[in-house]
């Protein structure tokens, strides 16, 4: 069993930045691949940040390359994912996923 809590959303005006967090609990494991993503209202839920363990590469979604950053620390069984210049098609509940393990998702809106 794995245990996902992701902490760190709420309201950002366009252009603004947060730091989204995703404690592990659990069976923790270094050697399991995580990820975030997110979905927003009326859509599917898109990957938008995958850190694979087994050679540390990183995969973002299109619609984030160059603005958001996914890192872990093993040490504390958690994994970050830092969002700059955030913009309204950002909105979403975002989503901790490791193996078939979701948490319960936290809210980012960008608005003004």
């Amino acid at each position: 069993q794995l245990q996902l809590v992701e902490s760190g959303g709420g309201l950002v005006q366009p252009g603004g930045t947060l730091r989204l967090s995703c404690l592990a609990s659990g069976s923790t494991s270094d050697y399991y691949n995580i990820g975030w993503f997110r979905q927003a209202p009326g859509k599917e839920r898109e990957k938008v940040a995958c850190l694979a363990s087994l050679d540390n590469s990183i995969h973002y979604g299109d619609s984030v390359k160059g603005r958001f950053t996914i890192s872990r620390d093993n040490a504390r069984n958690t994994v970050y994912l830092q969002m700059n210049s955030l913009n309204p098609e950002d909105t979403a509940v975002y989503y901790c996923n490791a193996v078939h393990y979701w948490g319960q998702g936290t809210q980012v809106t960008v608005s003004s």
